[in-house]
């Protein structure tokens, strides 16, 4: 059915509802042949006007209907659309299920994971809302903390007052500044502890190592003096070879004490920054070892406990 052909039979519809009792009753109003033929004129004068009144009744009903007309044909005209739409989801939907059960299997399977995935999801979302709250928990203990720690921050104030510093970032720069510094040091005693030890071990591997080149050499000097004693008769070939042995002899002496002279400086410097400086006697290299290795020792543990309680200082 067309909306023209709609729209003229719900107007005739609606006129006949609207107006057929009304209009029944204006002709009843009528008068009859006999009473037209007393006024004429004056009933014709009424009449006109009654027709005039409800010929603009009819009028704005018209315009009324009009309008309503137009919104539901409107009306009409998106259901008719989003019918269309849904017919043809429909189609598609049949089909859909017409093609293959095994889609709707697969389907049935998607949901099922879905649900899961859900569940999956509202354990996450639940386990979420855990972590919201103990992280406000954390804030509220770290909101404490920065209450307690604010008086950290008004005694920096009361340094910087008192103070050449300009700002707490200042304070906390040449706080650093002296941290690394510390860790600087704490590094070259290390590096020197070790040069230390390694110069020692150095030391004593090669005076045991020149030791025994010495006891070679006295020995190898015994048997060539018994060799000299027995063969005189080449008394300038030993003499030449003995020359030869004795240049050796004092250049590995002077070896070991030009690493003697060195380790005497180094005794000495270290006595110098003693309050009370060991006795050892000055050709006892090892000992002026053991007094330098255990002053670099003293230093360390020093720092170590420097160090110790200035973390202490920055826990409280």
């Amino acid at each position: 059915m067309s909306l023209g052909t709609l729209e003229e039979e719900d107007l005739a519809e609606y006129f006949r509802l609207q107006y057929g009792e009304r209009l029944l009753q204006l002709l009843q109003k009528f008068p009859s042949i006999e009473e037209q033929s007393e006024s004429p004129s004056i009933r014709l004068l009424e009449k006109k006007k009654e027709a005039q009144i409800l010929h603009r009744v009819m009028e704005e009903k018209k315009e009324t209907f009009k309008r309503k007309m137009e919104s539901l044909n409107q009306r009409w005209e998106d259901l008719a659309v989003k019918e269309a739409q849904l017919k043809a989801h429909m189609q598609k939907f049949e089909q859909f299920i017409q093609e293959n059960d095994q889609k709707r299997i697969r389907a049935l399977k998607k949901a099922n994971k879905e649900r899961e995935l859900k569940q999956l999801r509202v354990q996450e979302l639940a386990k979420a809302k855990q972590e919201i709250v103990a992280l406000r928990l954390k804030h509220q203990r770290l909101s404490s903390k920065l209450q307690a720690y604010s008086i950290f921050n008004k005694y920096l104030e009361k340094v910087v007052e008192n103070s050449e510093f300009e700002e707490i970032q200042e304070v906390i720069a040449c706080y650093k500044t002296l941290v690394s510094m510390n860790h600087d040091l704490m590094q070259s005693v290390q590096d020197g502890q070790e040069k230390i030890e390694h110069a020692k071990a150095r030391l004593a591997h090669y005076m045991k190592e020149k030791g025994d080149e010495i006891l070679q050499l006295n020995n190898q000097l015994a048997q060539l003096q018994m060799r000299y004693d027995r063969a005189h008769s080449n008394v300038i070939v030993w003499e030449s070879r003995w020359a030869h042995i004795q240049n050796t002899a004092a250049k590995k002496t002077l070896l070991l004490g030009t690493i003697k002279m060195a380790t005497l400086n180094l005794f000495q410097m270290v006595s110098k920054q003693l309050k009370d400086s060991p006795s050892v006697s000055l050709e006892d290299t090892h000992k002026q070892l053991d007094v330098i290795q255990q002053y670099i020792q003293d230093l360390s543990d020093i720092l170590a406990e420097v160090k110790k309680k200035e973390q202490q200082q920055i826990r409280v």
